[in-house]
This record gives structure tokens, sequence and C-alpha cells, in this order.
């Protein structure tokens, strides 16, 4: 199952806080289109069917089944940088 590092647990809390957002809003990662292993981070409120759930400390991270599948050994890290812009990565492994 994908981990999530501390630095991801932080950014998608805080780009999830926004009262207005229900209390599910979360972080949907999906697989990209034409089988490539691209893939697409959006916010969602809420899973679809047959997504996989990843919570941490109140981080919800929903994952499309053949998004699931791809990331299933891995750790989901993030950092802002001075800009205010979000980069979240994809590591081997799971988070220490």
């Amino acid at each position: 199952m994908l981990t999530l590092t501390s630095g991801a647990v932080q950014v998608i809390r805080n780009v999830t806080a926004n009262p207005e957002l229900p209390p599910e809003t979360g972080i949907r990662i999906e697989s990209g289109i034409d089988g490539s292993d691209a893939l697409r981070l959006s916010v969602a409120s809420a899973p679809e069917a047959g997504d996989q759930v990843v919570e941490e400390e109140g981080a919800k991270v929903y994952l499309e089944p053949a998004a699931a599948q791809l990331l299933d050994d891995k750790t989901l890290d993030a950092q802002v940088d001075p800009q205010g812009d979000v980069a979240f990565t994809i590591a081997e492994g799971t988070a220490t």
C-alpha cells in the first residue's frame, strides 16, 4: 500500500483544509491515459467507487484501482517551494 511521508501529510492537509470543502475531501491519484505510467492528481470531495483509501493523520489519498496497483510499494512525498508551488514526488519503498 502507498505510504505517505510527513511532508506529504502536511501538504495534503493544507490543500484540503478549506472549510467550504466536505470533511471527506482528499487528493485523488489516477493513472494516465493511453496506458502510460503518467499519473494525474486532483482534489476530490470523496473517493470514487473502487478507489483504495490511504489515510494518515487526517490526510486522505484516494487511489484509482490502476494507480493503486502501480503505487502499491511506493512512498508519496510533497514539498512546497518558496513561491508556494507544491511538488509531489513518488519514491521506491516505504517511508521511514
